[in-house]
């Protein structure tokens, strides 16, 4: 009874059909027949030209985003308790080889224009200070909300105004997606997003992320990072086969909708200890030491979250009735 992270979740069976259909000699690397395909594949789900890379970890795909966008010497505006300023080890600043992280507040992990130009405004122009060159944002945040299309718009046209770039985290990109009803398009670079980590493992997936880039300048330098990086993997059509898989049939689409309906189960049965709105497969409560001892003594594992809060995360493959215990326990203390 996990609701600790969906990172802990199985790989969809889909996905493990298509590692084993792939298991054949081809070209090394990404020039393979699937890797080869993908640029096209997701140029289709997305409506417009994209150049698509895999890489086998949210943290290689965030980063290597932001080294399209940012140089050493230049700064990176996001929020406060972004994923990449929060829980990324300092990757963002290794991989840019400096660049700065310039920290905006927000609501529920939520950057705003204005929270963006508190940010930018107060730094003056000249070599002596860092300045900024991106902005991200994450989609669902670490609170799991979620950016609406003109939200993201927004951002997007105070980054074009500002000459920023703009990334978007989309390790729960799905959910974000399933909960607005919306295109991925819409949601992306019709809003003007530069690039996208688009999450595929907490989804289903097992070892493979997409870096999405909406701009295919900024692809050609990430194909050379990602070599001197160490994550161009020799068998990539491993790695293809597994987002190629995930796109089949709508099947990202689908694991997160079943996530997402457990999390809202969740949340219906929390009533007022909710922290945040369940707009994504992650809800947060208050509760206090002892009711968390209790909901563990039954069984269930979740994460604290901070004092008197704890997260729950709902998994792809978690169904009402794996749900529905937590749920009652939940309305129960």
């Amino acid at each position: 009874m996990r609701f600790f992270s969906d990172n802990a979740a199985p790989a969809c069976p889909e996905v493990m059909a298509a590692l084993a259909a792939a298991n054949v000699q081809d070209t090394a690397y990404d020039g393979d027949a699937l890797s080869q395909s993908l640029d096209a594949r997701f140029s289709e789900l997305f409506e417009t030209e994209v150049a698509v890379l895999w890489v086998p970890t949210g943290t290689a795909a965030n980063c290597l985003a932001l080294t399209a966008l940012c140089p050493p010497y230049g700064g990176v505006v996001c929020h406060r308790e972004a994923h990449i300023q929060a829980d990324e080890a300092g990757a963002p600043e290794f991989f840019t080889h400096g660049a700065k992280l310039l920290l905006a507040e927000g609501p529920g992990a939520k950057l705003t224009p204005d929270g963006i130009r508190a940010v930018i405004d107060a730094i003056k122009p000249g070599v002596h200070w860092v300045q900024p060159h991106a902005v991200s944002i994450t989609d669902a945040t670490e609170y799991g909300l979620v950016y609406a299309p003109d939200e993201v718009a927004a951002i997007g046209a105070l980054a074009r105004q500002r000459g920023l770039g703009l990334h978007m985290d989309g390790a729960r990109f799905a959910n974000a997606v399933v909960h607005l009803g919306c295109s991925a398009a819409d949601l992306t670079w019709r809003a003007g997003v530069d690039a996208l980590s688009f999450g595929f493992i907490k989804n289903g997936g097992m070892g493979a992320e997409a870096l999405v880039f909406f701009r295919s300048d900024l692809a050609d330098a990430a194909r050379i990072r990602r070599k001197r990086a160490g994550h161009l993997q020799s068998k990539g059509r491993f790695l293809a086969a597994q987002l190629l898989a995930m796109l089949e049939d709508e099947l990202w689409l689908r694991n997160a909708r079943a996530a997402n309906a457990g999390a809202a189960l969740l949340g219906q049965a929390a009533k007022d200890r909710l922290v945040h709105p369940v707009e994504s497969n992650a809800v947060f409560l208050n509760v206090t030491p002892d009711e968390a001892a209790a909901l563990r003594a039954r069984g269930f594992d979740f994460y604290d979250w901070g004092p008197g809060e704890i997260r729950l995360v709902v998994s792809w493959d978690q169904d009402e009735a794996a749900v529905r215990p937590l749920a009652e326990a939940i309305a129960a203390l």
